[in-house]
């Protein structure tokens, strides 16, 4: 006898959907936790036996290095003058003095390139930062004090004479610390003065302190007053809407897509605030192969993040999105973004990454390896010796191929510096005009190197990169340019509602950066992402274009966009940016 199965209800839904996630998705959140609250989970968090051993590679030695080379010159340059001036200089004296000599002329590049090194190392982890704070703190005192409801040319105003007395007090402070350390310095004499090495260790401290403080002291002043004096960002409200002669091109600007690895994953800052999943991104990917269809598409330009957390199946969801979409990957370009590059852990903002460990050469080599796959043969070098442009970015990549394979799986060699080197040479890439007057377009890496999760938004543009924009322009003198970066250059000219969202997001040196471009005002665009919201402005006459994130800012039910950009070369070489086009993603139905 065949037992009849029982029928039974359909069953409840669950009382928690872990489709829409919950409190732990909120963990590193900055939409649903306070700063406040996420600085408080990291001080219970932190690991301090990895916080002081990251300090002292970080500030202790590279200190020590800086402080102690002063007492090496001195120490070369009084044993130099003692042969000199020595009444007897017999053979082997003679031979010691030569032998000397030809140490200093081939050991000061060492020592130089040392010094150098380890000063800016300081300088781009204390000393630029915490003027570019104080500058943020005080401006947003101010307009939340003074120019609440103010508009954009008074809140300008007030952002200059923010600058100037920032730098002010930065160097005054600065001023005091190098009063107070003075007495302990010993910046001229001989190291044989030192008595011993445990003397020795305090007093090249005290140097390092000394040659920072200094330097500090007169860079704060000549900051405060560059920014005081600098153009102040304006929104743009008017586009060239008149003929064009010649060609346009149709420019698609993403950023921050942020792609996670789990079908219902959500967002390392957004949380529960945004999108789950990559579905959104699917969606507009389907959009534009439609837009194309209709209105063919240059350039697809997502600049930055295209990753959340820069692991390794993170980069798969975004290598297969391209894979649906043959013809639109032959036209994207990527740089990369801080997500990218400096998430240390997704759910624990405490995490630190230690400078030995390999993590962070895996992300960089993770990043490089995918630019390779979407672009490599496509955008070249620049070759900073020759002062020209170098090798495609898969050919200057193929030497290296098996070590950074080897690399990935073994972490080995861990000290080595070529794959550092890889990737420091590998930035600006360059995708040249198709015409000695075309339009071009560079790419940047805008982002500082950091070790922690917490401050993983830092962003500065190298003299290095800065140089290669320069070498491009050289090459086409004609030519116009897209630059695209990370992080926005400038803060925007409007009050911020928090103090989080100034600090620790635009460019430590934007200010300079905007300032080198002033040879490629009206032949360049800047392009960016990295804030999430989009804007068009300009500053000292450089357009300046934001992208919104289509998944940052808006839960699933909720619409996002991203825009398209035409460009045109009128006349006199001058790129002209016409209206935008807003292109609307919509949000999913219940």
């Amino acid at each position: 006898m065949t037992r009849k199965r029982p029928t039974t209800k359909t069953s409840a839904p669950p009382i928690l959907d872990p489709r829409q996630g919950d409190i732990e998705d909120d963990a590193s959140s900055t939409k649903r936790r306070s700063m406040l609250s996420l600085l408080g989970s990291l001080l219970v968090e932190i690991s301090l036996p990895k916080l002081i051993f990251a300090w002292i590679l970080l500030m202790v030695v590279p200190g020590l290095l800086l402080g102690v080379a002063p007492l090496v010159l001195t120490s070369w340059l009084g044993l130099v003058a003692d042969k000199i001036t020595s009444a007897f200089i017999g053979i082997w004296s003679a031979l010691l003095f030569i032998g000397v000599i030809a140490f200093g002329w081939y050991g000061w590049r060492s020592l130089f390139r040392m010094v150098e090194k380890n000063f800016w190392a300081l300088n781009s982890i204390v000393v630029e930062p915490g003027y570019a704070a104080a500058r943020e703190i005080l401006r947003h005192l101010v307009e939340k004090l003074f120019a609440k409801h103010a508009n954009e040319a008074t809140r300008a105003k007030l952002r200059a004479v923010s600058a100037a007395v920032a730098g002010v007090i930065v160097s005054a402070l600065a001023l005091l610390v190098l009063w107070w350390i003075w007495p302990s310095a010993h910046l001229f004499g001989q190291a044989s003065e030192v008595r011993s090495w445990r003397d020795l260790v305090p007093v090249a401290l005290a140097n390092s302190i000394t040659l920072i403080a200094g330097y500090f002291a007169v860079a704060a002043l000549i900051w405060g007053l560059a920014d005081a004096t600098m153009a102040e960002p304006r929104s743009l409200k008017t586009f060239h809407t008149g003929k064009t002669k010649g060609r346009k091109w149709r420019i698609v600007h993403l950023s921050d897509i942020h792609l996670v690895a789990e079908r219902y994953g959500f967002r390392v800052e957004s949380g529960r605030s945004g999108a789950r999943g990559n579905d959104r991104v699917r969606r507009l990917f389907d959009q534009l192969e439609a837009i194309d269809a209709k209105a063919p598409l240059d350039t697809i330009l997502i600049t930055g993040d295209m990753t959340d957390a820069g692991i390794s199946t993170e980069w798969v969801e975004f290598f297969d999105i391209l894979a649906h979409h043959p013809s639109l990957a032959a036209r994207v370009l990527i740089i990369p973004g801080n997500h990218d590059l400096n998430i240390i852990d997704r759910a624990n903002p405490a995490r630190m990454d230690l400078p030995t460990s390999p993590d962070r050469r895996l992300r960089q080599i993770r990043t490089l390896s995918a630019m390779n796959v979407v672009q490599g043969p496509r955008v070249r070098t620049v070759d900073l010796d020759s002062d020209g442009l170098g090798a495609t970015l898969a050919e200057s990549l193929a030497p290296h191929v098996d070590e950074i394979k080897r690399f990935a799986d073994v972490a080995r060699p861990l000290f080595s510096t070529t794959l550092q080197d890889l990737w420091a040479k590998s930035f600006p890439m360059v995708v040249p005009p198709d015409q000695d007057d075309g339009l071009g377009i560079i790419l940047l890496n805008s982002n500082a190197d950091t070790h922690f999760s917490f401050t993983n938004a830092l962003g500065m543009v190298s003299a290095a990169q800065v140089h290669g924009i320069e070498i491009a322009r050289q090459t086409y003198p004609k030519a116009c340019w897209i630059i695209a970066l990370h992080h926005h250059v400038i803060e925007y000219p409007w009050a911020a509602k928090k103090l989080s969202e100034r600090i620790g997001t635009a460019l430590i040196n934007g200010n300079w950066f905007i300032r080198s471009l002033k040879p490629l005002v009206g032949r360049s665009v800047l392009m960016h992402g990295h804030r999430h919201i989009d804007w068009i402005g300009e500053c000292a006459g450089l357009p300046i274009v934001s992208a919104p994130s289509p998944v940052m800012e808006a839960t699933n039910d909720m619409p996002t966009a991203f825009y398209i950009h035409t460009l045109a070369i009128g006349d006199g070489g001058r790129l002209q940016l016409l209206p935008p086009e807003r292109i609307v993603v919509e949000g999913e139905a219940g």
